[in-house]
């Protein structure tokens, strides 16, 4: 047997990682400021982490949603106080996409409602619900095709309050930040206007911070910059610093019933281990504050640069729009400066790196991306 190829893969083997460190098969070492999609928060094999899982992994690593498991509680509760929302409820899952799904699924039993309001460029995931929320058709199926998804431009709060006004919709569905579009952010004016006609519609308001959330902005949450409160938010990537997991806060003007929502594996013993482990590290180490700082410093270093046409993002949710003729350092910062960062299209540099990454770790990518910009323009 063989994989099923739907991934272009980088020629790369990592075998090991540490802090913003990895190491390939053959040794040599590279800087991560990609983190896997955003996942790894904390650091590679961080000892805390690594002490937390493997303890646990001693005693019990997995029983289903029929027993009691107070690790749940504890990751309720410590999650609650860190993220400035102890008043929600949490449902734990396993994945960002699982998260969303069950966010629509609330938000519609809650409205008794079918539509869905997202946003051009939205991305919310592969599974049927959430990839009918993404503006993407290269990933629809014929099978996830519906009509009960509009979609609108971002920050465009005049269509926002035409569609809501219909009262046909359950639920608005915005990421704090996009991500996969190449690092566009909801305006805080557009935010707060829209938290207001959901008010005045009954439409739920979801916000998605699976890849803005979890202290990547220097705030736990994204949306916390513009001072909205979410009815409900969704979670994942940097939860469990590689450890598959994601959640759903809940605010209290939903009513849980039994059978409402459901998962096989969400909050299982391991899981709950690596996200307490995440959150203690994030709290002890003060990792939204380092998040803030040297994102800050990265933005300032970069923000004269001709190479560059556009710098966006908060904290550590970097986009890098390159000017045309600089397209190749893209590429070149993995190749010839070994330093792993993302893309978004032909043009964007999406940096993405752990929370705990050092201003002389950010100098490192710095030198290096001007180091590459003198070589295009040398010739």
């Amino acid at each position: 047997m063989k994989q099923f190829e739907v991934y272009k893969l980088w020629p790369i083997e990592p075998v090991k990682g540490l802090g913003c460190k990895l190491w390939d098969a053959e040794g040599n070492e590279y800087t991560d400021l990609y983190g896997g999609h955003a996942v790894i928060s904390v650091g590679h094999s961080h000892p805390v982490y690594v002490k937390t899982i493997s303890d646990q992994l001693n005693k019990i690593g997995f029983y289903s949603n029929s027993v009691q498991n107070s690790l749940q509680n504890e990751l309720a509760e410590r999650l609650g106080r860190l993220s400035g929302y102890p008043d929600y409820s949490l449902f734990l899952c396993n994945s960002g996409a699982e998260a969303n799904e069950n966010a629509i699924k609330l938000a519609s039993f809650h409205t008794e409602r079918k539509k869905l309001l997202a946003f051009s460029e939205a991305f919310h995931g592969r599974t049927s619900g959430a990839v009918a929320a993404t503006d993407n058709p290269k990933i629809q199926a014929p099978f996830n095709e519906t009509d009960n998804v509009k979609f609108i431009a971002l920050n465009d709060i005049d269509s926002a309050k035409s569609e809501l006004e219909s009262n046909k919709y359950c639920a608005v569905i915005v990421e704090g930040i996009q991500g996969v579009a190449g690092i566009y952010s909801p305006s805080a004016e557009f935010l707060q206007q829209l938290r207001a006609i959901c008010d005045q519609t009954g439409t739920v308001l979801i916000l998605d911070e699976v890849q803005s959330g979890y202290g990547r902005t220097g705030k736990f949450f994204a949306h916390q910059h513009s001072q909205v409160k979410a009815d409900l938010i969704t979670m994942a990537k940097g939860m469990g610093n590689g450890f598959p997991i994601g959640g759903v806060l809940i605010s209290d003007i939903f009513k849980p019933t039994y059978g409402m929502l459901g998962t096989t594996f969400g909050g299982n013993h391991l899981a709950c281990a690596a996200a307490i482990a995440v959150l203690k590290i994030m709290e002890d180490e003060n990792l939204m504050e380092n998040a803030k700082i040297v994102g800050a410093h990265i933005f300032n270093s970069l923000k004269e640069n001709s190479a560059i046409k556009d710098l966006r993002g908060e904290g550590l949710m970097i986009g890098i729009d390159l000017n045309p003729e600089y397209l190749s350092i893209k590429e070149r910062l993995l190749s010839e400066e070994k330093i792993f960062t993302g893309s978004a299209k032909t043009n964007i540099i999406r940096l993405l790196p752990p929370l705990n990454i050092t201003i002389a770790e950010a100098d490192k990518f710095i030198t290096s991306f001007n180091k590459l910009k003198q070589s295009i323009e040398n010739g």
